[in-house]
């Protein structure tokens, strides 16, 4: 038997903004399958089922976020500085800058406040 992550799920108050916003982001399209996207659920759906790229799904919850995320997301580029710049002009907020364990990050809130991290390897 194998497991594998077909999904990582947001819950969010507009799905479909929220959808866009990672679009660009990661520069994938949102999904125009069954359902439509709304601002109840939409998707960014994964490459293919051999890319080991879940799917993202954003579902419409009806409470605000209260708390820090037990799980997010951390992305990786080649230039760091210009890719937060890039994020915030697509409405992302600079929560912190770290330096730990000889890694240097960036941690980010996305328009509804879900957090994630941009770091920079070698």
């Amino acid at each position: 038997m194998t497991t594998s992550i077909a999904a990582v799920t947001f819950d969010c108050h507009h799905a479909l903004d929220q959808a866009r916003f990672w679009s660009q982001v990661l520069s994938r399209p949102v999904g125009e399958g069954e359902p439509a996207p709304s601002e109840f659920f939409a998707t960014l759906p994964s490459p293919g089922p051999d890319s080991g790229v879940p799917t993202l799904m954003f579902i419409k919850v009806p409470e605000a976020k209260t708390a820090k995320n037990r799980v997010h997301l951390d992305l990786v580029t080649d230039d760091r500085e210009a890719e937060v710049e890039r994020l915030k002009d697509l409405g992302a907020t600079v929560i912190h800058e770290k330096d730990e364990w000889g890694l240097l990050w960036v941690t980010l809130a996305d328009p509804e406040g879900n957090e994630f991290c941009v770091a920079q390897y070698g």
